[in-house]
């Protein structure tokens, strides 16, 4: 499987009074390490928005299991577990340095064309990536 880590630094912006990452910064940092794992692989996504074709997201099951602190480094580790023709199921986890799991998400990113913004289907360039490395 293909698994692509992203370190990433706990900002203080990142986080609420307490210090602790706001839980919707961590969809933040799931978006990033998708785009890190496109990027990894050589998809490039400007080249697909230049083809009308973008990766929206459609659904996003988020577990917080234990708090991230300000100045924690951490890990967004992501790998695609499964695709369809128009979509791709990315599962993420987060790490602190210690690799104990802070926070996972399963999230269903669909494919579409973005000017009918109807499904479309997956280029097979990147079907083959993702199918080189099962």
């Amino acid at each position: 499987m293909l698994i692509s880590t992203l370190p990433i630094r706990i900002y203080y912006e990142d986080t609420d009074a307490g210090g602790i990452v706001y839980y919707a910064n961590y969809l933040k940092f799931f978006e990033r390490g998708r785009t890190e794992f496109l990027r990894e692989y050589d998809i490039q996504q400007d080249t697909l928005l230049q083809q009308n074709i973008a990766f929206v997201v459609k659904k996003v099951e988020m577990d917080c299991i234990k708090a991230a602190r300000f100045n924690q480094l951490i890990n967004v580790e992501t790998e695609v577990t499964s695709y369809r023709k128009a979509s791709l199921m990315f599962t993420q986890k987060i790490f602190n340095d210690s690799r104990e799991l802070l926070c996972q998400a399963d999230t269903l990113i669909a494919c579409v064309n973005l000017q009918k913004m109807k499904p479309n289907a997956i280029p097979t360039e990147i079907i083959e990536v993702i199918t080189r490395a099962r």
